[in-house]
């Protein structure tokens, strides 16, 4: 005897062994023995045999027909012995049986289960739009193969027009879009990214780039929604000075300032000027939600997104020529130990005089050229009385760092600037520390440091960078973060350190500026009528938006200048090239910030410099492979130099970290390098106007 059971959801026949109480044991066709209990077993037959049952009860099966077979069905459940007899006319024989249970179980869309061999054909409307579904499934399939083949053949469909960022960054898994393209990237064994760059969905790897930080970023576009450009205030009182600016060539948004007035023959007056944006922007009105929903300006080589429209930038901008508001602090010093006598910060307008360049003035302004009164060039009297001070300033934080138990800070490497036009792209180096850049860091820190403890004298909150004094370990302890109260800054030595000298291009200088014009304008009261509250709920809220954005802007500008790295190496046709040891496997090229790993490299001192050969880059994932051709010496001045600020006592390691992840320059130090870390405060300017970098020195010197 043999029998056709159903076991786990399939259908098998064999014979039988034995049978004891309500179970057989059965020998299927191809020899193992299974157990099956009686309630399982569909049919029970003496021929054919089980493997020519299966045989032509498949054959038979696939030859019913469906539609015809769910008309005769009824609206009523059944068994499939008694439509057998209704399908066939008789009482079915055991292979048209079988054949018929595995055409009902196969198909769901027209027949329902209802138990061990019983089922109940569908209704007609669900039936209707069953099929109708998987029509339009096998019309999606048609149309997806179509999509594959076009792909393939480096073709974007018209469909992929407008979903090539959605395809590559948030794509829509259950579209045919979606699955086309990846069914294509398989085939090809090829990468997303790769696959659209060929089709032309994206132009380049540097719009590839771009595109991935907009579509993350700035779902909605660059573009500002229409906001009111604020008149300039017209009560203000007028300084009696001439002011200068220094910048880098490139930049626009020029929010700081100097001048130098002489009061008697050992007492002079500073005067730092920094452009008061927040005369014009009130709180919570379109151009604060403008600013808030960027939190900074975004730099990269060769271009930028601004966090305020250009309008406002243009308006407020202390250009030459202009008379524009500002928020003053000036310095009364004695000028025999350029000891402060006095500060005061004033709400004025402030006549521009010039905006000097360090394009133009880095090889004028020498320390040799400043110790000699050699050169010629504006504001020479006026530089000359700053770079004293600011000597004298930087002495003074060194003797603070030390006393918090750090090193002096380093200030002899190189930085390097980029520009770019036209796709054509210049890296110039730029020794760390001149007297251009050391003025105008050590005065914004300066700054930055009286108007923290001005906001905390007059018991408002502001938004402060700290360092040291945490829990945990030495890296915990140094962790830079960013606190509504005022707290010491180990990494800057200084009591205090508060973000206000940057307000036309990051948000937390903006509301700093707010906090100390009320401390200005209504000094013990000011408590009461600050834009911003002692624990203010929206205040914390705006630190840990700026954080994100901060950090996620960097890693933007660290790709982007990885990737005009790589576009040098291209437009040079470098393949040799130099290289200094940072640590182990982890180097950098002399002649561009492009860092290297190199997995196996042999054991090299940290600071010996190499010669590499490049093998091959990759604009898309940013990777680079070389090997070393030959030691050139075992160590060099710039690796000593790499190896100090990597080694400084603040337990920072981000430069290796930061070269190991093979991101971007190893620019990440906590105190003595222009880094763009969001985790790393430094003397340096961190305006990254030219989207350097370190870049130009300017009114911010901890990022």
């Amino acid at each position: 005897m043999n029998l056709f059971f159903e076991e786990s959801g399939d259908f098998k026949a064999g014979s039988v062994m034995s049978q004891t109480g309500e179970a057989y044991q059965v020998e299927l066709a191809s020899g193992k023995r299974s157990k099956v209990r009686v309630k399982d077993v569909l049919l029970q037959f003496a021929s054919p045999d089980a493997s020519s049952l299966l045989v032509q009860a498949k054959t038979l099966a696939a030859e019913i027909d469906l539609e015809f077979l769910w008309e005769v069905a009824g609206e009523e459940e059944f068994g499939f012995a008694e439509l057998g007899t209704e399908y066939f006319g008789h009482a079915p024989k055991p292979e048209e049986a079988a054949g018929l249970i595995l055409a009902l179980h196969g198909a769901p869309v027209y027949f329902y289960k209802k138990g061990r061999g019983r089922y109940k054909a569908a209704p007609e409307a669900s039936l209707k739009a069953a099929l109708a579904g998987i029509e339009k499934k096998k019309q999606q399939a048609i149309i997806q193969a179509g999509y594959v083949e076009e792909l393939k053949q480096h073709r974007l469909p018209d469909a992929f027009k407008s979903l090539a960022l959605p395809l590559l960054f948030k794509p829509e898994k259950n579209s045919i879009e979606y699955k086309a393209f990846a069914e294509a990237c398989d085939a090809l064994q090829i990468s997303p990214q790769r696959l659209m760059l060929a089709c032309g969905g994206v132009k380049s790897a540097k719009d590839l780039h771009f595109s991935k930080f907009l579509f993350e970023n700035f779902p909605k576009g660059i573009g500002f929604p229409p906001a009111p450009i604020p008149a300039l205030p017209v009560d203000l009182p007028v300084a009696d000075v001439q002011a200068f600016s220094i910048d880098d060539v490139t930049t626009t948004e020029i929010d700081d300032a100097f001048s130098v007035v002489m009061l008697t023959n050992d007492q002079i007056r500073i005067g730092i000027h920094i452009a008061a944006p927040a005369l014009g922007i009130q709180r919570n009105d379109a151009l604060d939600m403008i600013a808030r929903s960027r939190m900074s300006t975004v730099y990269m080589p060769g271009d930028k997104i601004t966090m305020l429209p250009d309008a406002l930038v243009e308006t407020y901008t202390l250009g030459a020529g202009q008379t524009r508001p500002a928020l003053s602090l000036y310095v009364t010093l004695n000028t025999s130990d350029w000891n402060v006598i006095s500060t005061e910060t004033k709400l004025e307008a402030i006549p521009m005089a010039s905006n000097l360049r360090h394009n133009d003035l880095d090889a004028l302004v020498t320390e040799e050229n400043l110790a000699n009164d050699a050169g010629d060039y504006p504001h020479k009297a006026e530089i000359a009385q700053i770079w004293q001070w600011a000597q004298v300033l930087e002495k003074g934080r060194m003797v603070k760092r030390e006393g918090f138990g750090l090193k002096p800070e380093q200030t002899n490497r190189v930085d390097f600037n980029f520009y770019v036009e036209d796709d054509v792209v210049s890296i110039v180096r730029r020794k760390r520390g001149a007297p251009l850049d050391k003025m105008v860091a050590e005065l914004m820190i300066f700054a930055n440091s009286t108007w923290g403890k001005f906001m905390a004298d007059h018991g408002i909150p502001g938004i402060y960078r700290a360092q040291g004094g945490g829990s945990g370990g030495w890296a915990a302890k140094m962790q830079v973060r960013m606190v509504t109260h005022a707290a010491p800054h180990q990494g800057l030595g200084v009591d205090q350190y508060a973000w206000s000298t940057s307000p036309l291009r990051r948000y937390t200088d903006l509301v700093n500026q707010w906090q100390i014009i009320a401390c200005v304008q209504h000094g013990v009261t000011a408590p009461l009528v600050a834009p911003f509250k002692p624990k203010d709920a929206d205040l914390f809220a705006i630190v840990s938006g700026f954080d994100a954005a901060y950090a996620a802007y960097a890693d933007f500008q660290n790709n982007m200048e990885r990737y005009w790295c790589l576009r040098w190496l291209e437009q040079e046709n470098a393949r040799q090239v130099e290289a200094v040891v940072l640590k182990d496997e982890v180097l950098r090229l002399v002649d561009i910030p492009l860092i290297i790993r190199l997995p196996g490299m042999p054991q090299m001192a940290r600071g010996a410099q190499v010669k590499l050969d490049i093998l091959r880059w990759d604009e898309v994932d940013l990777s680079v492979e070389a090997r070393v051709l030959e030691m050139l010496s075992s160590v060099t001045d710039e690796g000593l130099e790499e190896m100090d600020e990597s080694e400084d006592n603040d337990g920072d390691t981000a430069v290796v970290n930061q070269a190991e992840a093979e991101i971007a320059p190893e620019n990440e130090s906590p105190d003595q390098s222009g880094s763009i870390d969001n985790n790393a405060d430094t003397p340096e300017d961190q305006k990254l106007e030219a989207a350097t970098v370190m870049v130009d020195v300017k009114s911010d010197p901890d990022c």
